[in-house]
C-alpha cells in the first residue's frame, strides 16, 4: 500500500490527464513515457482500473502472436481474425488498447511505425484509445519525431518524471533521514519503497546480498538506451569523480575522437545536464556537466568502483563517506525549499573563478552546509563577500545547517536548520 501511495502522490495531474483522454468521444493515441522505475504503467492501469481495456506488455520478439493471443483472452471473437496487426486492430476498434514497452516492438520490426499509422489512419473516426508507454527516452522521443511516420497523429504526450523530495514525507520519514534516502533513490518511487532504516545499514547489508537489485540496475536502465554501454559507463564514472568539462572527461575514458555525442545521449534521456552559473545564458562557457539522476550518481560513487570488492562481501559505506556525498543532496533539497517557499523560478548554483554560491536566484542568495553547529555569523560574513565581489544584487539571505551553534537576527537572513526543514517537508511551515 505504501508503494502504491508513492506512485500516485502527486500523480494527480498525469492521472486526470490520462482519464481525460480515455473518457473522451474521439479517437486518442497516447504516447506515456519516462525513466524505468518512475511507475508510468501503474499510473495509466489506475486510470483504467473501471474500464475494459486490453493490456499487453511487449516482449523482445513475436510480438504480433503474443498480442492477438493476449486480446483473444478479452475478446474471445479475435481468435477469428487473422494474425495481423490492421486486421486486429479494425476488430479492436472502439475498445481501449495499452501497449506497454512499445521500443521492443520498434526494435523488433522496423516498419512497425508506418504499420501504426496505417492503423491510427484507418482508427481516427473511431472511439478507439491507443495507449503507448515506453522506458527508453530516445525511442519513444524518436516515435514523436517529425521523422516518425507517426508524428503528428499523436493526441497526448506525457512524460512520467520524478516526484520532488517532499514525496518522501509520505513515507513518515524524518527530514534528515529522509535526505539520507533521496542521496540514493532521488524522486524514483520504486528505489524509494525498497529502502528501509536507517538507511546506511539497509544498504550496506542489501550490498551483501547476492540477489540485490542494487548491483545491476543501472546496466539495466542504460541498455534501454543503448546497445554498447560501456562507453557511457565510463563517461558517468568520470563525471561523478569531479570531471565536469569535455575535456576532462575524454581524457579520463581515453576514446579516440570526439566525446560529446555520448554526453549529448546522455544529456537526451535526463541522466547528464550541463548546468550553467544560475542566471547566465545556457550558451555560457562556465558550464559543467553533472549527473542529475541521484540513484546513478549514488552507483557511480559508490557501486560502480567498488564492484569487485562488493561482490568479495568486503565494502561497506561509512558515515563520513555518505555524509560527504550528501553535501551536494542537500544542496538540492535546500533548492526546492526556495523554489517551494519562495516562488523562485530559476534557482541553481554559482561559480566564477574561485566563488562558488550553492544557492542563487533573482532575489535569493545561500549557502548550504551538511553538518551540525554551524556559526551562521561567519557563514553570512563569507556570503556577503561574496556578493560584494560579485557585484549581486540580492534581497534575501538564507543560511542552511542541520543545526547552528551561532544564530544571525537580521530581517534580510533566514536561517533554516532541520527542524525547521522538517516543517516545510511536512507541510507545516504557513
Amino acid at each position: 500500500m505504501i508503494f502504491m501511495n508513492m506512485i500516485f502522490l502527486d500523480r494527480e495531474k498525469e492521472v486526470e490527464a490520462i482519464r481525460g483522454r480515455v473518457n473522451s468521444p474521439n479517437f486518442e493515441l497516447i504516447i506515456v513515457y519516462g525513466r524505468r522505475r518512475t511507475g508510468k504503467t501503474l499510473t495509466v492501469l489506475r486510470v483504467l482500473e473501471q474500464t475494459e481495456h486490453v493490456y499487453y506488455l511487449a516482449t523482445e520478439k513475436n510480438n504480433l502472436y503474443k498480442f492477438k493471443q493476449t486480446a483473444e483472452l478479452k475478446y474471445p471473437e479475435l481468435k477469428y481474425v487473422k494474425e495481423d496487426w490492421e486486421a486486429i486492430f479494425h476488430a479492436l476498434k472502439d475498445k481501449v488498447i495499452v501497449i506497454d514497452e512499445f521500443p521492443y516492438m520498434v526494435s523488433e520490426d522496423k516498419s512497425i511505425l508506418s504499420t501504426f499509422q496505417k492503423i491510427v489512419d484507418t482508427l481516427r473516426n473511431t472511439r478507439t484509445k491507443l495507449i503507448l508507454i515506453g522506458s527508453s527516452i530516445s525511442v519513444m522521443t524518436d516515435v514523436m519525431s517529425y521523422k516518425s511516420p507517426l508524428y503528428g497523429r499523436r493526441t497526448s504526450s506525457l512524460k512520467v518524471r520524478e516526484l520532488p523530495f517532499k514525496a518522501l514525507s509520505n513515507l513518515g520519514l524524518s527530514v534528515d533521514e529522509a535526505i539520507r534516502v533521496y542521496g540514493f533513490a532521488g524522486g524514483i518511487p520504486y528505489y524509494i519503497v525498497k529502502v528501509k532504516t536507517p538507511f546506511l545499514n539497509w544498504v550496506n547489508s542489501e550490498l551483501k546480498k547476492v540477489d540485490s537489485f542494487i548491483k545491476d540496475e543501472v546496466d539495466f536502465l542504460l541498455r534501454y538506451e543503448f546497445k554498447d554501454i560501456s562507453t557511457y559507463k565510463e563517461i558517468l564514472l568520470a563525471i561523478a569523480l569531479g570531471k565536469n568539462t569535455l575535456k576532462e572527461i575524454k581524457d579520463f575514458v581515453k576514446v579516440g575522437g570526439d566525446i560529446s555525442s555520448y554526453v549529448k545521449k546522455l544529456e537526451n534521456i535526463g541522466i547528464v545536464k550541463r548546468e550553467v552559473p544560475s542566471l547566465e545564458g545556457i550558451r555560457s562557457k562556465k558550464g559543467r556537466y553533472v549527473i542529475i539522476d541521484n540513484f546513478v550518481r549514488f552507483w557511480f560513487t559508490f557501486i560502480y568502483p567498488n564492484l569487485s570488492l562488493i561482490e568479495e562481501g568486503k565494502y561497506e559505506i561509512t558515515e563520513e563517506e555518505y555524509n560527504y556525498y550528501l553535501s551536494s543532496i542537500f544542496e538540492q533539497v535546500c533548492r526546492e525549499y526556495v523554489r517551494d517557499r519562495y516562488n523562485e523560478r530559476k534557482v541553481g548554483r554559482y561559480w566564477h573563478k574561485n566563488v562558488e554560491i550553492d544557492i542563487l536566484s533573482e532575489n535569493i542568495v545561500g549557502e548550504c552546509k551538511w553538518r551540525e553547529d554551524v556559526n551562521a555569523n561567519v557563514v553570512l560574513y563569507k556570503l556577503k563577500e561574496k556578493v560584494l565581489s560579485l557585484n549581486l544584487s540580492v534581497k534575501k539571505y538564507l543560511i542552511f545547517a542541520k543545526n547552528f551553534s551561532k544564530e544571525v537576527d537580521e530581517e534580510d537572513v533566514e536561517l533554516v536548520d532541520l527542524k525547521k526543514l522538517d516543517m516545510w517537508f511536512r507541510g507545516k511551515m504557513s
